[in-house]
């Protein structure tokens, strides 16, 4: 087979701010393997989950180039194989979801069949997402929700908190967001930007503001505080940044209700499916995540959305200049079509 990589820049339409900064823009990898005549598409976000730790799409186009010769020895039906070279590289996360991911699309289009009929899933239905309000002031919150509202039918916010100005600032946001749209209903993520005693007490007072749960209240490296907030908190608990993949749900199980899995963190589709199979044995609701991603990441996640219990896979929603066209938006919720693979293509 043969692997080529192509770096692309996408610009939000809105900046995000979490706990941990703010992003306009991402230059992410698209990464092409062909083979037989057939192309499969992956991509490549770069990410990071504690502050100064992300690693950019140069350094990874390197990482990646170093072993190329080694995986284009493999034919594309080797999965296990390749991921087996990729571990043992020590080969980024991103990197080797967007290979695996273009093996899945290679497949799926070498059998000419999408990849939810290819697994037997119901992808032929609708799959309802939230959308991110970022940290800002009650007054930019306020705004845009407003821009969501117009865009599309909000069925559930996701509200960043965590913000820098403390838990009041928080509240500030959220109670505005609350006068706003007093009928949807909002999950919140602080991207791990409160302490224990503070994720106690938002907790509480978030249960009061028709909040479904909390996603990451402690930071990267706390984890051993989870088990108090979990016996105090009347809300359940999701983890992202702390949760990479299915060995982690172990650890973590008996002090969370759910966890966030996120394409680029897992690794890969084949990962993701252990960690929704782990998370389902120990009882743990599941949502998807994503991060400035593409819709062909995104499209990727939405082909096992049936096994969601929430999406949030909205960020090529937010980008003005997304070069591909995947899952479509219909009454505020996610759509696959019946093309074979991924079911992407390139608008360039």
């Amino acid at each position: 087979m043969r692997l080529t990589i192509q770096p692309f820049t996408v610009h939000k339409r809105f900046p995000l701010t979490i706990s941990r900064g703010t992003t306009a823009k991402n230059t992410n990898l698209w990464i092409k393997i062909e083979s037989e005549g057939i192309e499969g598409w992956g991509e490549a976000s770069p990410f990071s989950v504690v502050k100064e730790s992300k690693i950019n799409s140069v350094q990874l186009q390197q990482e990646l180039t170093r072993i190329i010769p080694e995986l284009e020895k493999f034919n594309p039906l080797q999965r296990q194989e390749i991921e087996t070279v990729l571990l043992e590289n020590n080969i980024k996360s991103s990197l080797r979801a967007a290979i695996d991911t273009a093996l899945y699309d290679w497949l799926g289009k070498k059998v000419n069949l999408p990849l939810w009929k290819l697994w037997g899933l119901k992808g032929d239905r609708l799959f309802s997402i939230s959308v991110t309000i970022g940290i800002s002031s009650p007054d930019k919150a306020v705004e845009r929700v407003r821009n969501w509202l117009n865009f599309m039918e909000v069925k559930l916010l996701k509200i960043k908190l965590g913000s820098p100005e403390g838990i009041e600032a928080d509240k500030a946001m959220i109670l505005a967001i609350r006068q706003e749209t007093p009928h949807l209903p909002l999950t919140v993520d602080a991207n791990g930007g409160w302490t224990l005693k503070e994720a106690i007490l938002m907790s509480d007072w978030l249960e009061k503001q028709n909040v479904k749960y909390i996603e990451q209240p402690l930071n990267v490296g706390y984890e051993e505080n989870l088990p108090r907030l979990y016996e105090r908190s009347p809300l359940p608990i999701f983890v992202d940044e702390s949760c990479f993949n299915s060995e982690d749900i172990i650890k973590l199980s008996p002090s969370i209700h759910g966890i966030n899995i996120k394409l680029m963190k897992a690794g890969g589709i084949t990962e993701v499916m252990r960690m929704i199979s782990i998370a389902k044995a120990c009882k743990l609701q599941i949502m998807y995540g994503c991060y400035s991603d593409s819709s062909l990441a995104n499209t990727a996640m939405t082909h096992l959305a049936t096994y969601a219990n929430y999406l949030d896979l909205d960020s090529h929603l937010n980008l003005i200049d997304d070069p591909f066209q995947g899952v479509t938006l219909k009454d505020g919720k996610l759509m696959l079509s019946d093309l074979p693979g991924l079911g992407v293509n390139c608008n360039q």
